[in-house]
């Protein structure tokens, strides 16, 4: 009897084991089992990838920013220019992602900073995104960028002086939401690679 017992206590558990992880891959089968996320491009000695659900406009920049790159002398101005792009129509196409927790832009952000950038978009520019599988709910698409200014700049981070740039831009939509529509995007040079330091969004007058 007491056998019989122990069994049906262990079926019971590992049922409910079953159900927990079902459960949990119902809930991120989006992220798990789509393909819009595979990778179709990468820029491999800087890790920078582009995707399937990644929009024209952001892979146009892309092919820019690849060609850029691929020179045996980088203009550091122009890798700035379309780094400082593809971080906003990123961070800005929100209708492609899957939930608020899916933060567009962290490829270019500092490794050590990612985790505060993405804990502050969800909390901020990303906290109303619905899980795409349910979702309702109108998200924007950037489907137009343009370069305002671009200089050379000296910033301090993580208590060390580097050497950087400080671009201005302003993005057109392709349905007005009320979203930031410019910015400035500051820069520093680590090692020859750029990553973004400092993003402020500007209210347009």
């Amino acid at each position: 009897m007491r056998k019989r017992k122990k069994r049906v206590a262990i079926f019971l558990i590992l049922l409910l084991v079953c159900l927990c992880i079902l459960g949990f891959l119902y809930i991120n089968k989006t992220r798990f089992f789509s393909n819009t996320n595979k990778s179709l491009d990468l820029i491999s000695d800087y890790g920078y990838t582009i995707s399937k659900r990644d929009s024209k406009l952001m892979k146009d920049h892309f092919e820019l920013l690849k060609t850029e790159l691929s020179k045996k002398k980088i203009d550091y101005e122009k890798y700035a220019e379309y780094l400082s792009e593809l971080f906003i129509i990123d961070l800005y196409t929100i209708d492609n992602k899957d939930s608020k927790y899916d933060v567009g832009g962290i490829e270019y952000i500092y490794p050590d900073h990612i985790d505060n950038y993405k804990l502050k978009v969800t909390d901020t520019l990303y906290k109303y995104v619905e899980a795409k599988e349910n979702r309702k709910q109108k998200l924007p698409i950037v489907n137009s960028i343009e370069l305002l200014d671009l200089k050379e700049t000296k910033f301090e981070f993580n208590e060390e002086d580097y050497d950087g740039y400080e671009v201005s831009l302003s993005w057109n939509y392709a349905k007005d939401l009320g979203y930031d529509s410019c910015g400035t995007v500051t820069l520093i040079k680590k090692d020859n690679k750029l990553y973004v330091a400092k993003y402020v969004p500007e209210v347009e007058e």
